[in-house]
This record gives structure tokens, sequence and C-alpha cells, in this order.
């Protein structure tokens, strides 16, 4: 072995190189254009089959490199993010990809409840989970990412509204007992509360999510590559009209992006340049944009001068009347 290393030193000294320069991990972040990912095989009802097409649109990120970051600086649609401004300060990268699972368990829910009542179709929510999405970092609590919020101080509670009754009744600097499943083991967790703007909070973000039972019934298939809540909108535009009779793709590339409340309210999301360009990449026809990210939007198409129908949207149900035009 000692005779080897000796005579190959040089090629073990340069293969120890390359392997630092590529695998060597960066503080920083590379997001790109995407593209987009088909809906029409991914939703599933009645067997109906739709003549365009809905598309998801998404960003492609990466963990630095050397190399991806050398790239990065020579190509302009490549940007370098550091990783605090990915992942929050008091977050792993683990409870980052575990948070954007919730999001996206989110968003199928109440793409799903929003569809079938714009299409008056039966839905009924049966059960409701409420999980902690984010930990602000000015919180006082030992709770977790992922955590799913059973009690507080004894009351059940299983939505926001019923999290905000309660914490109503408390005041600034009160210790509240939190009873928690994770990982399908119970915990007791802690939180001390604080006010904010007139408003008692414990210092998270809750995500919410629901069992749901449908007529006719609806699945939705995902991939482990697939996260996040932005392609709420666009779920539920395939959902409603594989629900309806009518027409509503006529044959067009219909992509876009936005989260979708339980209600139909569509709402900003982050990244929508790289969804853009990703879309003018794979040739979409229209591309819906929630109202608060629209002036961000038309600035990119019209300072490239793509052909490309930008929509404007604060609801599920102005997208299907623009598609009914």
């Amino acid at each position: 072995m000692k005779q080897i290393i000796k005579d190959n030193y040089k090629y073990i000294i340069i293969l120890a190189i390359l392997a630092i320069i590529f695998w060597l991990p960066l503080p920083y972040y590379i997001d790109a254009p995407g593209g987009l990912t088909k809906l029409n095989n991914k939703v599933i009802i009645n067997n109906k089959k739709i003549d365009g097409s809905y598309n998801l649109t998404y960003v492609s990120e990466y963990k630095a490199s050397i190399p991806l970051i050398l790239f990065s600086l020579i190509n302009k649609d490549y940007d370098i993010y550091k990783k605090e401004d990915i992942v929050l300060d008091n977050e792993t990268d683990k409870e980052y990809y575990e948070r954007d699972r919730l999001y996206l368990e989110e968003s199928m829910s109440n793409a799903v409840i929003s569809a079938y009542k714009l299409a008056n179709k039966d839905v009924k929510i049966s059960n409701n989970y409420l999980y902690v999405g984010y930990i602000l970092d000015d919180s006082n609590t030992d709770l977790l990412v992922g955590d799913s919020i059973i009690s507080i101080d004894g009351v059940k509670v299983s939505t926001k509204e019923e999290i905000n009754k309660l914490l109503s009744k408390k005041k600034s600097k009160d210790k509240i007992n939190i009873k928690v499943i994770h990982n399908n083991k119970e915990y007791n967790r802690y939180a001390y509360l604080k006010e904010k703007k007139g408003k008692i909070l414990i210092g998270i973000i809750p995500i919410e999510v629901y069992d749901y039972k449908t007529n006719p019934i609806v699945q939705i298939k995902s991939s482990k590559s697939e996260s996040g809540g932005s392609g709420g909108l666009m779920l539920s535009l395939t959902i409603y009209d594989l629900l309806v009779k009518e027409n509503l793709s006529h044959g067009r590339t219909i992509a876009g992006t936005g989260t979708i409340d339980k209600n139909g309210n569509v709402g900003e999301i982050g990244g929508v340049k790289y969804k853009i360009k990703g879309a003018i990449k794979d040739k979409a026809d229209i591309f819906f944009v929630p109202k608060d990210n629209y002036k961000e939007a038309k600035k990119i198409v019209d300072k490239n001068k793509y052909k490309l129908k930008l929509v404007k949207v604060n609801t599920l149900k102005e997208a299907i009347e623009y598609l009914r035009k």
C-alpha cells in the first residue's frame, strides 16, 4: 500500500484537490431558471383528459460548489445567495426541507377544497392538522419545525383561528404549555408569549393541512423533488378543469405560480423571475401571477420582450374567468 501511494502520489493529490473543488460545502445557494412540470397526468378525476396543459413552474436551486459559483458569475440567469438568505439563522437544512414539504401538503389540501367549492362539487373536511412551519428568531420556545400541535394549556386546537382565540385571552410574557406530536411521539413543549402590533403571539408561523373526502374522488401524484406551496393556484386550476364539463384550456400551454388558500385566494410567492424564464424556455402561452408579484413579473417580460401573456390574478375565480374568454 505504501509503495502504491508513493508511486501515485501526484494523482492522489490531484484527485483530492478535485474532490475539494467539486464537493466542498459552501455557505451559498445558487438559484436559476427552472421549467414547467405538467400537471395533466398528476391529477386524476374520472379519467377525464384535458386537451391543453396546466403546468407548475419552479426555481432550480443548488447548493453551491466552486465550479457552480464560477459559472454563476458569467451567467446572468444564475444568482448567488448567502445561506442565511435561504435558510433561517436558527434553522437547519433538515428543518428547511421539512417546512417546504409541509407547505406542499397545505397547498394540495387547499387546492382541492377551493376547486371543489367553486365547481359546486362535494368536499368535506374530516380532520385538521396544525404544524409548526416557521420559528421566528426572537421567539422563546422549544417548539420544532414539523411539530403537530395538539393542545395549548390543555385546550385542544386544530386551526389557526382556534389558536388566535385562545391567545387573545393571554398576556405578553405568559408561559404556555403546548402538547405536540413529532415523528409519531408525543412531547410537552413550552413558549413564552409576546405582543406585536396589539396581538399576542407565540413566535411561530403555523401550517394547516386537512384530511378531506371528495365526490368525485381525486388522486394527486407528487414527486420527492416537489416542495413548497407556490404551485397551489395551478393545481387548483387543473382540478377545476377536470371537474367541469366545459373546456377551459383550449389546447394552450398554461403556466403560472401562486399560493392558494381554501377559499381560493391567491398569495405572493418568491423567485418569479426564474419561473417566468423557465416558462419561456418551455414555451408557455399564458402565465398567471399573483397581484403582489405582477410588477416584478411585468418588468421581466417587458425588458426581455417575451412573447408571453402575463395575467394578474387575485383569486382562483379570476383565473377561471380569464380562461373562459
